[in-house]
């Protein structure tokens, strides 16, 4: 089992590598794989000059870097999700946390040079992320508190809320964007869609100590939330810590769905496909379906950025339109084939 573990996530890794390559070669300039690797690494190859090494590493790379992260992060916060509600269908915009972080964001840069102008100069350039982060937390604490019933999670009531939740901050972004300038409406544009367009090697400072906080503290999490899936009282018997568990899973659920929303703009579903991927893929143990579903996030959102900006060219797509129109025939076959299981 342990080395099926091994083969399984080799695998999805170096089909996640291999999609990060193919991407970062694609495009108005093509670039054979091999000079992608040489310029990645600093290999010695004649044929590589410097107008290529440009396009790899100050256009491509941070791009295709930024998609896999916010891929990563998007996929393992479904996982976290759907094992803290115990329902496959959860995932950080079903239920209102991208919704939030959308909301935050939207506000600096409306009201950032009015209102929210002492925030923006205590902050600087990260007013925006932790604007994003605030309101996934503050999201998912409204949904975490509303959902519970007898001191118990009720899904339905969770999604429930996620669907009133989307409904306001939808007015409120809805409220904003009819206060916004013409140049705030662009810039609005580009979070209500979702776009891996304004990467740069600057932006990644924006998600990566997300990043690396949700990636690092995730994997402890993998035996308790094995544990809860048999319900509350028997993790409890088993000796979890289920509301600390609870609290953790909300924390890092938020801190990478803000994250994604502060530099991304608003991605949908790829939490909800991915973590249902792996665990078609692999079944529900989280030792393998955490890192699994991160690899295949992370694949998915990078070459689904591929599509957008090759498909119409040289127009560029909003990649949160294409995971949308992967995303929801899936949720709707998850709604039509659902029996409560989890494979």
């Amino acid at each position: 089992m342990r080395l099926n573990r091994a083969l399984l996530l080799t695998a999805a890794a170096l089909l996640c590598a291999a999609t990060a390559v193919v991407a970062i070669g694609t495009g108005a300039v093509r670039v054979p794989p091999a000079q992608v690797l040489a310029a990645l690494f600093g290999w010695q190859d004649d044929s590589l000059n410097d107008a290529t090494r440009t396009v790899v590493w100050s256009v491509r790379a941070p791009r295709v870097l930024q998609g896999l992260l916010a891929g990563a992060l998007l996929a393992t916060a479904g996982v976290l999700l759907q094992a803290l509600f115990r329902n496959p269908l959860a995932d950080p915009a079903l239920i209102g946390v991208s919704a939030g972080a959308a909301l935050g964001a939207v506000m600096v840069i409306v009201l950032g040079a009015t209102a929210l102008a002492g925030l923006s100069r205590l902050l600087g350039v990260w007013t925006l992320p932790a604007a994003a982060f605030a309101g996934a937390l503050g999201t998912a604490a409204i949904v975490f508190a509303l959902a519970r019933r007898d001191g118990l999670l009720d899904p339905t009531t969770m999604l429930l809320c996620g669907i009133a939740i989307n409904a306001l901050t939808g007015a409120g972004i809805g409220l904003l964007t009819f206060l916004a300038t013409d140049e705030q409406l662009r810039n609005l544009t580009f979070w209500t869609l979702g776009s891996l367009g304004a990467a740069t090697w600057g932006s990644l400072a924006g998600v990566a100590p997300a990043a690396l906080l949700v990636l690092c503290v995730a994997p402890f999490l993998v035996r308790p939330l094995n544990a809860l899936l048999l319900g509350e009282s028997e993790a409890l018997h088993l000796g979890v810590a289920v509301e600390r568990l609870k609290r953790w899973a909300v924390l890092l659920a938020a801190a990478a769905a803000g994250a994604v929303v502060a530099v991304c703009g608003v991605i949908g579903f790829i939490g909800l496909v991915a973590p249902h991927m792996a665990r078609m893929i692999a079944g529900p143990d989280h030792r393998t379906v955490l890192p699994l579903a991160a690899l295949l996030g992370a694949t998915l959102l990078t070459a689904g950025d591929l599509v957008a900006r090759t498909a119409v060219r040289p127009a560029e797509l909003p990649i949160g339109i294409l995971t949308a129109l992967l995303g929801a025939p899936f949720f709707l076959w998850l709604l039509r084939r659902r029996d409560g299981t989890w494979s």
